[in-house]
């Protein structure tokens, strides 16, 4: 059963403006009330109504011209809000930018949300070539490395809802995407960090690991990554994956961990 079908507490309505909120990207700052029902799967009368609601809180803006809507700035202090509660952020960047200096390739901190991990957090090295994600980019989770580290950390039961969500809005080669997975479990427990070698973009290698924050027990993601040219396996998995797994620990240990 669904949360909202047995939880009393539960707001449906609540749930689902906060939903459309979620279906904006970076990369799509414009979607239409169709294409806000595709993501979703509510019906398009009640994405309408939603979206009139939240355009009248000023969530929302809608552009006349091209008949479709934005994300309005109250979205954005929320974001500036929750950015500046995550002390770990301030903890993180120096360990960060230290191993992006010494990699030459852009090193993340990022927490899930969903199917996605977003960053929170983004150091690059000086190459040209380094990664242009920056806070607020989202990556997915079960391909790339920041969210197979998150994936390996949790527990079984918290894996297996999360990839059945997964394979729900994502079904095409599951079989594949959840091999990955299922190595990513090992390297994850015998290692400390796991790979991803071009599974998420073609051209991009990661590694990614874990930090669990003292206080509340949540976990956030943790990656090293760039052109797959710079970041062969054998640099990764000899040199920068061992590094990263040291600085997830200082991090740790500098949080009071």
């Amino acid at each position: 059963m669904s949360t909202e079908a047995h939880d009393r507490q539960f707001v449906v309505a609540l749930a689902r403006g906060l939903d459309i909120l979620r279906c904006f990207r970076a990369d799509e700052p414009l979607l239409g009330n169709q294409d806000i029902a595709k993501r979703t799967g509510l019906a398009k009368p009640t994405v309408s109504r939603l979206t009139y609601t939240l355009t009248q809180l000023g969530y929302l803006v809608h552009e006349a011209r091209f008949g479709k809507y934005r994300l309005g700035a109250p979205v954005l202090s929320l974001g500036y809000a929750a950015l500046a509660g995550l002390d770990v952020r301030q903890v993180a960047r120096p360990f960060m930018e230290e191993l992006a200096l010494y990699s030459d390739v852009a090193v993340s901190l990022g927490s899930p949300d969903r199917t996605s991990m977003i960053y929170t957090e983004s150091c690059r090295g000086r190459g040209a070539l380094t990664i242009r994600l920056g806070v607020g980019s989202r990556v997915p989770l079960a391909t790339s490395a920041m969210g197979r580290a998150y994936l390996a950390a949790l527990s079984e039961a918290e894996r297996t809802r999360l990839l059945d969500e997964v394979r729900r809005f994502h079904p095409e080669n599951w079989e594949r995407v959840a091999a990955g997975v299922e190595q990513a479990i090992k390297d994850y427990q015998t290692r400390g960090f796991v790979l991803s070698l071009g599974e998420w973009q073609s051209d991009i290698h990661a590694i990614g690991t874990t930090i669990r924050l003292p206080d509340s027990g949540q976990i956030m993601g943790l990656n090293c990554g760039g052109a797959a040219f710079v970041l062969p396996r054998e640099r990764l998995e000899q040199d920068l994956g061992p590094r990263l797994v040291e600085i997830a620990r200082r991090i740790e240990a500098s949080l009071g961990a």
